[in-house]
């Protein structure tokens, strides 16, 4: 059974056409550790799958209509990571009709685009998938062997995805609703937290802490503790100043529960 929002999405879609929607990648912090991932918001909202390095395919009037590309199972990686869906999972789990290791995308890529009249996809996001896109369409526009029928013309995903994501189901309603009344809680305990000669890291932790405590993700973006003249500095996140007596202090944070931010 395909999400609500995907099949919304094939509906407006083109039905000659086909769309490439990338995951995020993972961000290298240091050396063999990564940030923590947050999946693409676009990539999320259409397939609820949340591993790095995936790739959906959506071709409304093809026998296979929605396919995934994935990290295959790892057990050796999974020890140090965790749990992978994998090619099997995309399918059993998140619903695809077809899944293929996200290895494979380049090989496959020419059949994906072949006879697809409009390409669906976001350029300047991923400048190494951008060149691999433009580069086998070059390469099928150039061949004379054979019939094959390259898209003519690429779309941006983003002129359907981003109008549907404005209109909110009753269930994303919902849970906007919980991730603002989290962040609420967290604002009104920190209200009654604060003293002179706190640090503002200090109540940066204990909004946190309360938006992990009620499942959210955690911080929506960076959260924003500013004391007295730091609280002038628009995007200020040092959040390592002290507290003082009669001073204002400027809190900015929002919790992000479920892929839904307040």
């Amino acid at each position: 059974m395909f999400r609500s929002q995907l099949q919304e999405f094939m509906r407006r879609m083109d039905q000659k056409s086909v769309a490439i929607i990338p995951g995020a990648r993972e961000a290298t912090r240091s050396n063999d550790t990564q940030y923590r991932f947050r999946q693409d918001s676009d990539f999320y909202y259409l397939t609820g799958f949340e591993e790095p390095d995936s790739i959906a395919v959506i071709a409304p009037g093809r026998e296979h209509k929605y396919t995934l590309f994935v990290r295959p199972r790892d057990p050796e990686q999974e020890i140090w990571v965790g749990h992978r869906a994998g090619v099997e999972g995309a399918k059993s789990d998140f619903g695809a009709d077809e899944s293929f290791p996200i290895a494979e995308f380049p090989e496959k890529l020419e059949d994906i685009l072949d006879g697809a009249e409009k390409l669906y996809y976001r350029l300047g996001v991923n400048a190494d998938l951008d060149n691999t896109i433009i580069r086998q369409i070059a390469q099928m526009r150039a061949m004379n062997r054979k019939p094959i029928h390259p898209p003519r013309m690429i779309i941006d995903s983003a002129t359907i995805v981003h109008e549907m994501r404005v209109f909110k189901s009753p269930e994303e309603i919902e849970l906007m609703q919980k991730a603002a009344d989290i962040a609420a809680e967290a604002h009104v305990e920190a209200m009654k937290a604060v003293r002179p000669g706190m640090k503002e890291y200090e109540v940066e932790a204990l909004i946190e802490q309360i938006f992990r405590r009620h499942g959210a993700a955690g911080p929506s973006y960076t959260s924003i503790v500013g004391a007295g003249a730091n609280a002038t500095v628009l995007h200020y996140i040092n959040n390592d100043g002290e507290l003082k007596d009669g001073e204002l202090l400027l809190i900015d944070a929002g919790a992000e529960y479920k892929g839904y931010a307040s």
